[in-house]
């Protein structure tokens, strides 16, 4: 049997997953492997946002511009940097992971795991039940929603009507264009634009306020001087008041100072959205801008409906979202079965560490790591809190790295109970420092034990040992 489901099939399965991304593939994935029939159903690409329009593209887009950068760093290897970027040859190496938006291997994937897919639009029309284009299946045990998230235009005259460019055409793009505007600060707006100027676009990114907003003040700040030196024009404080398209295709956004600024194309990157409309949930009584799941993702006042990912607004991060998968579709299962649930912090079928430990990286230069909270967020909360501050470039390991190497790194520690509640790095390269950083927020390990962990020298993760030295002489 393949995994493409036809009219022949008995359309009754014990778990019905509307959207095949990574999230919903997730659930499914867990639950069959704990006994369960699933049903995936998707209406467009199996592999969803993340595979071909968000996290793969985007960052194959950024990769040949980093390791070109890098190289400039490092004494004799800067020498050996004699061109440009191939922006042919970057846009391929990115089709190439995105299969040239064809999901045959991620349907194979699902066969492989005796994972039914329906395609077609999923909705809920009753309790466990899901029409697919016309054609209803029942879910004997649950249905879980992993539609994701759409973009959010900002109310800006002209703009909807500018045909602006979201993520998806910017990931997508076959050329890059001679002039590029993007409107927002948040991780896409910098990644993108970061991209794009790699790419020899003509850049100029429009910021309401500062960029990174989420994240501590020193991160925003020190991307803000990446891009500016990447030659992006990055303007902050500035919204535009009007967005229009012209007749040769020119895009004019007005400026608030009276000014304005042409663009052959306009990003908007403003931030997303829980894709929770026209999936059904009003059918079953239920007010889809107004869900709440516990943290195995079941839907508060039902037993057999959960939302899991961008869509339930939890931590819209794709790697979180499959680690919500995960705790869902075991805990989907061990309910079919009877089986004991772990729902207590921590357990196998909850999704603790989305409250306290979500890791995230913005792959802009210099990066951006951080997991767990910020220092105002802790305060905020009314915890203890002191923050530890260390230059990344006094690290012998960075400067061996790239010369001139410049970053920071910060923890926040809970001064209460002598554990991390956050840490934040920014320089070249410190995407591969965060997990360290995740698995000690998430074990809770006391900065007294975390002293005998001991960093290699010369790397870069000898930056611990000095955040701890600081800390103790504090």
């Amino acid at each position: 049997m393949t995994a493409e489901a036809t009219a022949a099939d008995d359309r009754e399965v014990d778990l019905i997953v509307i959207g095949a991304g990574p999230v919903g593939e997730n659930v499914a994935d867990y639950a069959t492997q704990h006994g369960l029939t699933a049903l995936v159903v998707e209406g467009e690409l199996v592999g969803g946002e993340c595979s071909y329009w968000a996290c793969m593209p985007s960052k194959a887009l950024l990769r040949s511009g980093a390791a070109v950068s890098a190289a400039r760093r490092v004494g004799g290897a800067e020498q050996a940097v004699t061109g440009s970027l191939d922006t042919a040859a970057v846009l391929a190496r990115r089709n190439a992971f995105t299969s040239d938006w064809q999901d045959e291997g991620q349907v194979r994937w699902l066969d492989s795991a005796g994972i039914r897919l329906a395609r077609g639009h999923g909705r809920i029309v009753g309790m466990r039940e899901v029409e697919v284009d016309g054609e209803r299946w029942q879910a004997r045990a649950a249905v879980a929603v992993a539609t994701g998230s759409v973009p959010t235009l900002p109310d800006i005259p002209g703009l909807a009507e500018a045909r602006p460019w979201g993520s998806r055409e910017a990931t997508s793009m076959r050329e890059v264009p001679r002039r590029l505007a993007v409107i927002g600060g948040g991780v896409v707006a910098v990644e993108l634009g970061l991209a794009a100027a790699q790419l020899g676009a003509e850049v100029t990114l429009l910021a309401r306020s500062g960029l990174l907003g989420g994240f501590e003040p020193f991160a925003g700040e020190l991307v803000a001087d990446g891009l500016r030196e990447a030659g992006v024009d990055v303007r902050l404080g500035v919204t535009p008041e009007r967005v229009d398209r012209l007749g040769d295709g020119t895009v004019r956004l007005a400026l608030p100072d009276g000014g304005e600024l042409l663009a052959d194309e306009v990003l908007v990157a403003t931030g997303r959205t829980p894709r929770t409309g026209d999936v059904g949930f009003e059918t079953v009584g239920l007010d889809p801008e107004h869900l709440q799941v516990d943290d195995t993702m079941r839907v508060a006042g039902t037993d057999w409906l959960y939302v899991v990912g961008d869509a339930n607004g939890r931590a819209p991060l794709t790697h979180q979202g499959k680690y919500q998968a995960r705790a869902a579709g075991q805990a989907i299962a061990a309910r079919r079965h009877g089986a004991p649930l772990d729902d207590r912090p921590w357990g196998v079928h909850v999704a603790t560490a989305d409250g306290v430990a979500v890791p995230q990286v913005v792959f802009t230069d210099p990066e951006v790591a951080s997991v767990g909270t910020t220092a105002k967020a802790a305060a905020d909360r009314g915890t203890t809190v002191r923050t530890v501050d260390y230059e990344l470039g006094q690290v012998a390991g960075a400067s061996l790295h790239a010369d001139h190497y410049r970053g920071r790194a910060r923890a926040v520690v809970d001064e209460d109970r002598g554990v991390l509640l956050g840490v934040t790095f920014v320089g070249q390269d410190v995407a591969e420092l965060l997990h360290a950083a995740t698995i000690a927020i998430v074990g809770e390990v006391p900065l007294d034990r975390l002293w005998h962990a001991v960093p290699a020298y010369p790397t870069m993760s000898e930056v611990w040992l000095r955040l701890l030295e600081t800390y103790r002489q504090g």
